[in-house]
Order: C-alpha cells, then structure tokens, then sequence
C-alpha cells in the first residue's frame, strides 16, 4: 500500500441538464448516472486507476449504496480493510445537478461520513503496510475532524516519513476556516480551488490567497485555476503551470479530485512539485471530458 486516502464516501445521482428547479412543478433531463462519490472515494479511485496501490479510508452505511460502491472500488482493485460499515446510518448521498455550462449543483446527505472521526487515521497500521503517503479529501464536509483532533494525527504522519496532502470541498463550513489552519504545518501540499481560496483567505487574488496559505505553515499551496492551469506557491516562489487543454467540457464534477490523484501519483513517482501540477492538470482535463466524477479512470 503506497498511499492512503482519507476522506467522504458517497453514493452520487448525477442528473443533466439541470439549469433551474422550479418549486411547484416537475422536470425532465437527458442523463443521469449513479456511482460512486466523496473526495475520498474519488481520489483512492484515481489512484489506484493509476497503478498506486491505494487504501481508502471511510465510513459507509451498510447498504445497497454501500455495495454498489465496492462493485466499482473492486474494479481498480483498491485496498478498503479501512472502509468501516455502520448499519445505523446510511451511506452518504449526493445529489448532482448538472446545468448545460457543465457546472455542479448537489444536495447532499452526510450520512455515515458524519461518524469518521481522527480516531481513524491508523498511522502506525498504515505505515507497516508500506504507506508513503496520506491524503485527507473534503476536509469541511468530515464534521468529525473539525475538532482540533486532526493535527496530532497529521504530525504523527510527517514523523513517520509520510508525505500529506489536504483538500477541501466547498461547505458553508468554510465561513469559519479556524479548523484548518492548526492542520498546515504537518501539511505538505494543501490543494483547493481559486473561489475556495478567496472564501478562505479573504484575497480575491489567488497568489495573495497562495502566501496566507504558507504563512500558516504549509509547505506549498496549489491553487487550481480551471482553464487557466494551476498555481504553485512554495518558500521558492509562485509558479503558474498551464491547462491541459479537454477535447470537450462534459461535466466538472470530481475534476479536482481527478487532479489530486495525478498530483500524487506523480510525487510518488519521485518527479518534482511542478511536474507533479502538470500530471494533476492532465487527469484533471481527462475528468471534466466525462459525465462523472470517476467516469475517465473506467473507461
């Protein structure tokens, strides 16, 4: 087991075209899937896609949800010994509404993602099973680890030689990032997005946004940008890596994850934090090619 993923598991019913939901009547749409969701999923997912060996770790409920995502964590032969069932709660859902810009609206229920808690992160478990590195997905949708007990954990990762990785997920949570800050200094690269960024920071500029985050300690910031690539900023300085161009836009939904997954891989792989912003640009333009968050590791 190489890396880790820590983070929400879902089950996500994707619907498109959805450009407005009227109050009193209903609608119809072209499309629809339903898969597997969560940052965490997503990302162990890609990884293990990627030839990573992956352990996932997460709570799901003990339900059909539950076992049509482990049909598919199969199929990429990812690692779930950490993937705990509680029958008194259901397996996170998110419902996906997808407008004809290929921009995401969900409604969401925490489900079983609300009892995760830092308990979980088994650093000694994972470090024995050959684990390098620990990424911890949707950090504000994870109520469980908002209570100042996350950072011992991360710490216990960097001692043990573990390279880390945070992302977020926007939340309403985000109002308030007092929780992560106390996180960044056992943080090696904390990747979020430019609107996230600004919610965080309070810098509508993404390089300004890029310096707060470091002088809360983290090692490196990247900031992703969409069409416009991404920016890394470390002790070094910024750096702006470009887009890999998509054939087509077809949905955005888990294009972040999609980039973290290369992201990582690549680190472990041995290239540099820059080589690494290209791969995650690429498997982030593969992502948004399909309709899906983990439609472009299956196909």
């Amino acid at each position: 087991m190489d890396a880790v993923v820590f983070g929400n598991i879902t089950l996500d019913v994707l619907c498109y075209p959805v450009d407005e939901v009227p109050r009193y009547e209903s609608l119809t749409f072209e499309r629809v899937l339903i898969s597997p969701g969560g940052c965490g999923s997503n990302v162990a997912i890609g990884l293990s896609a990627l030839g990573v060996p992956t352990g996932l770790v997460g709570h799901t409920g003990s339900d059909e949800a539950c076992e049509m995502a482990e049909k598919f964590w199969r199929r990429v032969n990812l690692d779930t010994r950490f993937v705990q069932r509680y029958p008194d709660y259901p397996t996170g859902t998110s419902v996906g509404l997808i407008d004809h810009n290929a921009q995401p609206r969900f409604i969401h229920t925490p489900g079983a993602n609300q009892t995760l808690t830092a308990n979980d992160l088994e650093i000694t478990a994972f470090k024995s099973l050959g684990a390098r590195s620990l990424h911890v997905g949707g950090f504000f949708v994870l109520p469980g680890v908002l209570d100042g007990s996350l950072p011992p954990r991360l710490q216990q990762a960097k001692n043990e030689g573990l390279f880390t990785t945070l992302d977020v997920v926007r939340s309403v949570r985000m109002a308030d990032p007092t929780p992560l800050w106390p996180c960044l200094p056992f943080v090696d690269v904390f990747f979020c997005n430019a609107a996230e960024a600004s919610k965080l920071t309070g810098q509508a500029d993404a390089a300004r946004a890029g310096e707060v985050f470091l002088s809360k300690g983290v090692g490196a910031a990247v900031i992703k940008l969409g069409e416009q690539g991404c920016l890394l900023i470390d002790r070094h300085g910024t750096c702006q890596v470009p887009a890999t161009p998509p054939s087509q836009v077809v949905d955005t939904t888990g294009a972040g994850d999609a980039f973290a997954a290369g992201f990582i891989a690549a680190v472990l792989r041995g290239k540099s934090l820059q080589e690494a912003c290209v791969e995650g640009n690429y498997y982030g333009a593969r992502a948004v090619e399909t309709f899906g968050a983990i439609s472009c590791w299956l196909r």
